[in-house]
């Protein structure tokens, strides 16, 4: 007989040994624990479906609940169905005085947006909320984690938590079908469609699914804005109007032989307008308090390097009255908070897009310590403006956000990664309003922005700032549905609507999150049409697919938006 005592030994193995090895089946699988992920998932849940959202670790809901919570929400109205869900659900939530512990939303509304430069006000994200529409899209990182939470228990969605897909195996395929995929576990989940909602595009890469990293050329698809962009001189005088200031490049001022600064280039990437394979910087878009109740003190990095903020100092001297704004973009969230943006690290990130967690892991890293060494430099350094230090002084990580993360974001912010290449590929000229893209499942309404691509030095030793641009769009455009599914022979059974089939320039106005998560409902909607009729997802009809996004409350239409 066996003893009790071996088998309650023997149990767990057991468990585990199952669960690696047994194989999963659901209807829909959503490989990516983003905003779009999750509202994918929901969505095909509210739709009968058997569900499941496969998110890498513990975290959920992507840059939303992970710091970006001054939302680029700029024309309320085009945004429906479970994205508007969401930011009704926000704006309800802080309806409740309870929710206001450290301020009250009036002194957050009116007084907090006024803070420090009079009438140089704090970014204030098209004031907060709309209470004839009932949202509020400024909002602290726990609350978002809780309502998408929330969301996914409602519907009854299954969240498998702590499994990324292997990289060293491709996806398991009956021709252009995709059948299963391998965890690193070792697990096997099979469906009968898969939405990759990640922001790296994982998934699709291991489909075999066409896809780019970087910028096209502007004569790829006859662009103005896309390729190589000089953008100005690091250290323009912002008293005089000088754009010919340039600070020095070199460790040492005026020693080129001493090498040039980190991170800034010996020459320009490629001839103006050319393609290359490099991305715009990432950042950290976390949270800081300056409410002395749930405030810890930043310390300095370990591996603290002074040259990486060198530049800053540089520029500092060249502006002794320069606007913090144009250093740190501080925006207020409610409860003394704040969603802190620009501490983008350039020139770091290139590996990400193809690279192996290990590779990744170590990128992010470099952004974290880069991210808390920037605050660390502004609130210490003796050559930073006393004005700059005066503000940066106050604020410290919140005690409540990101508990088990050392109060800081898990999630670093992919601005761009992979970009799908489909039948139909999304650029300036969609975005622009010259040509209108068929088969509308959201509506894009940001301006075409990137960040900063390359540090780099031309003949006369001047620092130029490369790729940047922040370009007004036509207006609101449509996105095509055609962009988020892949080509027929390459995979049928396969949604895309993170990494979408859009040129850089083009992906720079779609990749805010609020359009993320209308592209996540559309997938999933696209999704439920194409099981239900046994259909690729290149086949589906697309009114059928119109009029079901709209009986869900979806907006698709510029005539819609009132």
């Amino acid at each position: 007989m066996i003893s009790r005592f071996f088998l309650n030994f023997l149990f767990p193995f057991i468990f585990i040994f199952y669960n690696i090895n047994a194989e999963e089946y659901y209807d829909i699988v959503v490989y990516g624990g983003t905003s779009a992920g999750v509202i994918a998932a929901v969505q095909a849940a509210k739709m009968g479906k058997n569900v499941a959202l496969i998110s890498t670790d513990e975290h959920i809901g992507g840059l939303v609940s992970s710091g970006l919570g001054a939302t680029d929400l700029n024309i309320r109205e085009a945004i429906g169905g479970l994205a508007k869900e969401f930011y009704s659900r926000v704006y309800r939530y802080y309806l409740n005085p309870y929710a206001w512990n450290y301020t009250t939303p009036e002194s957050y509304f009116e007084v907090e947006n006024n803070r420090y430069y009079g009438n140089n006000k704090i970014k204030r994200v098209w004031g907060g909320k709309n209470d004839d529409l009932e949202i509020m899209w400024v909002f602290e990182p726990h609350v978002a984690k809780n309502i998408f939470k929330d969301m996914l228990l409602e519907s009854g969605v299954k969240v498998i938590y702590n499994e990324r897909l292997d990289l060293n195996k491709k996806t398991t395929n009956e021709g252009n079908v995709i059948k299963s995929i391998i965890m690193e576990s070792g697990r096997k989940v099979s469906g009968g469609i898969f939405i990759d909602a990640t922001y790296e595009g994982d998934l699709m890469a291991k489909a075999g699914v066409s896809y780019t990293v970087g910028r096209e050329s502007n004569n790829q698809y006859n662009e103005t804005w896309n390729g190589v962009l000089r953008t100005g001189l690091l250290g323009v005088d912002f008293n005089t109007g000088n754009s010919e200031v340039s600070i020095d490049p070199f460790i040492i001022e005026g020693d080129s032989a001493s090498g040039l600064l980190p991170f800034i280039d010996s020459g320009p990437p490629g001839p103006d307008g050319s393609a290359d394979n490099r991305i715009q910087a990432y950042t950290y878009r976390f949270t800081l308090s300056n409410n002395l109740r749930n405030f810890k003190t930043i310390e300095k990095p370990s591996n603290y390097n002074p040259l990486w903020f060198e530049h800053y100092a540089r520029v500092f001297k060249n502006n002794p009255c320069i606007d913090l704004l144009k250093t740190i973009t501080v925006t207020p969230l409610p409860n003394k908070k704040t969603d802190i943006n620009h501490c983008d690290f350039v020139g770091i990130n290139s590996a990400w897009p193809e690279g192996n967690y290990k590779t990744r892991d170590s990128i992010a890293q470099l952004h974290k310590d880069y991210a808390l060494g920037k605050v660390w430099f502004l609130q210490h350094d003796p050559r930073v403006p006393v004005h700059i230090r005066k503000i940066m002084e106050e604020y410290g990580l919140p005690r409540d956000e990101f508990i088990s993360n050392q109060n800081f974001p898990p999630q670093i912010y992919v601005r761009e990664a992979r970009r799908m290449i489909s039948d139909y590929v999304m650029t300036e000229h969609n975005v622009m309003g010259t040509i209108i893209a068929p088969e509308s499942i959201a509506l894009g309404t940001y301006s075409m922005d990137s960040h900063v691509v390359t540090h780099f030095i031309d003949d006369k030793n001047r620092v130029w700032l490369e790729g940047a641009f922040f370009t007004p769009n036509g207006g609101i455009y449509p996105i095509s549905y055609q962009s988020i599914r892949p080509k027929i022979k390459e995979c049928a059974n396969l949604l895309v609507p993170v990494c979408l089939s859009a040129t850089h320039i083009a992906y720079g106005s779609i990749r805010m999150e609020p359009q993320y998560m209308v592209m996540g409902q559309s997938a999933a909607v696209a999704a439920c049409i194409a099981l239900d009729e046994g259909l690729p997802v290149q086949k589906i009809q697309y009114e059928k697919l119109k009029n079901e996004l709209r009986r869900n409350g979806q907006i698709t239409d510029i005539s819609q938006v009132k």
